[in-house]
């Protein structure tokens, strides 16, 4: 049995270090042992990075102090990518450190395989315990579907539904209860005041924890956060980035404001909790998600496209103990599947053979980046509205530090020095006087998918080479098993 007053001596003594002007060790390290820092890893769905208040956006300023705060107090990845913009992709890579073409999950609703080795499973298998709350969206087998607990993939305490976007009628499978469960109004509070629960009762532990929160606003419905936060924004006064020229996006850009200042409150409240239980110094806060939205930039809606507004995401990460991780912000590009080394790294873990992403541990503790990274971005098989909308295509492509380089499967396609031209409307890619920046990114892009051994094929053939059964919009229909949970 635990003894009631470790906690209460553990906190004495943390308090009075840091008082002292001391680094506490965490409470889970030994004199010789190197620390295991909890992880509280954040991310919102189809969150674009250009919309936090800390990265310029005027619609947000000094609605999101939370959000600005965090990103005062933590490393700021200013060019993060999202590898293959779209839900489950994401999530996919996220776990497991590797490329779309490697686990296979390139379309939405496609089951993560079963002898994948996750981030969770490392972080079990050292000792910690393990959590996952809201959208899962790696299980396939129908969005309203129970996940058994032997395919969680490492993660032990669960409160999840496989998709879900009624944030205001929210199920969701609670351990190893086959019946569903309700979250009580907008799911993001319930979410969120569950995972404080959770590290309120974690932090009194000898063990580290890991807690992954995965909220489903900011993504469509635009409408449905709360009437409080939809008040903060004056439809006639949204003012568009000059690249959206249909004033229509403005009231689905309302509601999508209005879903982040509610998860900026979430983020406050979470914030409050890690610092109430004297945690802060040791436990990695990481805010991201898993893909962006066009909301009408270049006339387009949603992910799955090469622009900015859908590939890059916020990627905040606060670790008070490690040197330099703190208000600083690095230009090179972290990408999807480099998130799970970084993370092992910071924790000092081992990195399975497995993951194919770099680790940026070194960098966050204050190692000088190097001059780029060039982050793979691509869309194997284009699916839904990308595909029906007569635009979608297949493509590879790099983000570097200032530009975008795309190929379609007919050639080069897209070019943008984004520097210049921080919103994308002018197109280098057949302009002679830019053919050897064309080369260069071409050589870079081309030396990715040698190593990746991406043989860059129509997505018809990467459809067929997995096995798997599409619809006429290249979608795998995913109303399967579960129950009506409408």
């Amino acid at each position: 049995m635990r003894n009631p007053c470790q906690h209460s001596r553990r906190t004495f003594l943390k308090q009075a270090a840091l008082s002292a002007g001391l680094a506490a060790r965490p409470a889970h390290a030994s004199k010789n042992t190197p620390p295991k820092p909890n992880l509280v890893f954040l991310f919102g769905d189809q969150w674009r990075a250009q919309a936090t208040g800390y990265a310029g956006d005027p619609n947000l300023a000094g609605k999101t102090p939370n959000l600005d705060r965090l990103a005062k107090q933590s490393v700021n990845f200013i060019t993060a990518v999202s590898c293959c913009p779209v839900c489950t992709p994401f999530r996919a890579s996220l776990l497991t450190g590797q490329y779309p073409l490697t686990h296979g999950l390139f379309l939405n609703d496609i089951p993560l395989p079963q002898e994948t080795t996750t981030i969770a499973e490392v972080y079990k298998k050292a000792g910690y315990a393990t959590g996952y709350i809201g959208k899962w969206h790696l299980e396939g087998n129908g969005r309203a579907a129970y996940i058994p607990a032997e395919r969680r993939h490492g993660f032990d305490y669960w409160k999840v539904l496989e998709c879900n976007h009624r944030y205001n009628k929210s199920y969701y499978y609670a351990e190893n209860d086959p019946g569903p469960r309700l979250w009580e109004g907008y799911d993001a509070f319930d979410q969120t005041q569950d995972a404080q629960r959770y590290i309120r009762e974690h932090a009194r532990a000898e063990k580290p924890f890991a807690i992954f929160l995965s909220w489903g606003p900011p993504h469509n419905p635009y409408d449905s956060a709360p009437k409080k936060y939809q008040d903060l924004f004056n439809e006639e006064a949204i003012q568009l980035r000059p690249n959206v020229k249909e004033p229509r996006f403005k009231k689905d850009l309302r509601g999508y404001y209005a879903h982040i200042a509610a998860l900026d409150v979430c983020i406050g409240n979470l914030l409050e909790t890690i610092d109430n239980e004297n945690i802060a110094q040791d436990t990695i806060v990481v805010l991201t998600s898993d893909h962006g939205d066009m909301l009408g930039a270049h006339g387009m809606n949603r992910k799955q496209k090469p622009w900015d507004e859908s590939i890059r995401v916020p990627f905040l990460l606060r670790y008070p103990a490690a040197h330099g991780a703190t208000g600083k912000t690095i230009q090179i590009p972290i990408n999807t599947p480099d998130i799970m080394p970084t993370l092992l790294g910071l924790s000092n873990l081992p990195i399975p053979e497995t993951v194919e992403g770099v680790n940026f541990a070194p960098i966050v503790r204050g190692q000088a980046p190097p001059e780029d990274n060039p982050a793979l971005i691509m869309c194997p098989a284009p699916f839904g509205e990308w595909r029906r909308d007569g635009n979608g295509r297949e493509f590879r492509g790099v983000r570097t530090k200032r530009y975008t380089y795309v190929r379609d499967l007919d050639g080069p396609w897209l070019l943008f020095d984004n520097e210049k031209d921080p919103y994308q409307q002018d197109n280098l890619v057949n302009k002679p006087a830019h053919q050897a920046l064309r080369q260069k990114l071409e050589a870079s892009l081309q030396t990715i998918l040698d190593k990746t051994k991406d043989k860059f094929l129509a997505g018809p053939d990467y459809v067929a080479q997995w096995g798997y059964q599409v619809d006429e919009s290249g979608t795998v229909p995913y109303r399967g098993k579960g129950p009506d949970l409408r």
